[in-house]
């Protein structure tokens, strides 16, 4: 599908983490889920013919800078400013700097924070648009919020009720946040990048493999006890320092360079960490709380079975692609048959495949994004067949 781009809306992500997974040369900046989300979104389109931006961080590069056709547009430097003042200058100001160079129709941001209630404001105050996307399950839980200040819960709430549109990833979500908010949603599905090789189960040397932010909701704890219980697994963790959770960080370090079969990598670019999943038999998530996990996506995307504890809509479960456990038993049980059985490994990697081949196809995937920028903004180009 593509546009016609002189009646097509303009669009600008504003994810000021986004750059590490849009250009390869800053990609030992942390990413999330949701950059990576924002960023797959953020390439289709620009390859539909829409005229996309993005607001992002200043890591050095020139502003206006582009890479795949989207124009970026840098905002401030993570660490500028003096505390307590630099929440209005340089962040909020140069922010707003940035949101009026892009010049967009429409301003599309994700993730719970006082940068919504920001974009929405400047949207309000320009005759824009906004689309919010839901990054995990405790967006849509005011007791669960991951935001530190009551200033910026404030922002959040203002900016959830003035969004043109929210979209959750799931039903859950989408029952939740109009349970306690009193928003509706529109459920869409997450993209991934389906690229990479799918090895056998005999060319995989790494037996498990953990990949995420390292920050206390994501247990890599739990790993390193099932590293201890399983000796005879090679257990590999990716996974960088988070703001507010270094001593985390440097904790679970610690405690993983002290066991033999625990490979420690720290941060990977987003660009790199693919191989680590080819080269993984199964793929461990520990998270007490997310939304709908990327990891999840890019391990399947290349025939690597899930161990989790977490199962949104119960896809793990239904669909064969690994083990969805409840408990620190069933994990390790879970992990040792899956790293150890060729056979039981095969017909997971196979329905994982299956799973992302039938469900995973990028121009059906992308088609309800663009129907959602058309619903809430007059000037949306009609979409024709390419």
């Amino acid at each position: 599908m593509t546009v016609d781009p002189q009646s097509a809306p303009t669009i600008c992500f504003v994810g000021l983490s986004n750059l590490p997974v849009l250009a390869r040369e800053y990609g030992r900046h942390g990413v999330g889920g949701a950059e990576l989300q924002q960023t797959l979104l953020a390439k289709s389109l620009a390859a539909r013919g829409f005229a996309v931006s993005m607001v992002v961080a200043d890591y050095g590069q020139p502003d206006g800078a582009v890479w795949d056709g989207i124009k970026t547009y840098k905002a401030y430097r993570p660490a500028a400013g003096l505390p307590l003042l630099r929440f209005v200058h340089p962040r909020w100001t140069r922010l707003w700097a940035a949101l009026k160079r892009a010049d967009a129709d429409i301003y599309y941001t994700s993730c719970a924070g006082a940068l919504l209630g920001q974009v929405a404001l400047f949207a309000r105050l320009h005759g824009a648009k906004v689309i919010f996307r839901v990054a995990s399950n405790s967006d849509c839980d005011p007791r669960a919020l991951l935001i530190r200040y009551r200033r910026d819960k404030s922002l959040y709430r203002y900016g959830l009720r003035r969004a043109d549109l929210v979209l959750a990833q799931t039903p859950q979500q989408q029952q939740a946040l109009l349970a306690n908010f009193g928003r509706s949603s529109l459920v869409v599905a997450s993209l991934t990048d389906t690229g990479g090789r799918r090895p056998t189960f005999a060319e995989r040397d790494i037996d498990v493999l953990w990949v995420g932010n390292m920050r206390p909701l994501k247990r890599p704890e739990l790993l390193l006890e099932a590293a201890r219980k399983l000796p005879h697994l090679r257990f590999h963790i990716i996974g960088g320092s988070m703001p507010g959770a270094e001593s985390f960080f440097e904790t679970v370090r610690t405690a993983a360079r002290q066991l033999a079969n625990v490979h420690f990598h720290g941060a990977v670019p987003y660009h790199e960490v693919g191989e680590f999943y080819e080269r993984a038999r199964v793929f461990v998530g520990t998270s007490a709380i997310e939304g709908f996990p990327n990891t999840y996506l890019q391990a399947w995307s290349r025939g690597t079975p899930v161990v989790a504890f977490l199962d949104p809509e119960h896809l793990i479960a239904h669909n064969g692609t690994g083990r969805a456990v409840t408990n620190a038993a069933q994990m390790y049980a879970a992990i040792v048959k899956l790293s150890s059985d060729p056979l039981v490994w095969e017909t997971a990697s196979l329905r994982s495949r299956e799973y992302m081949d039938n469900r995973f196809n990028e121009a059906r995937m992308v088609s309800p994004y663009v129907e959602a920028l058309s619903s809430i903004y007059e000037r949306a180009a009609p979409v024709r067949a390419s």
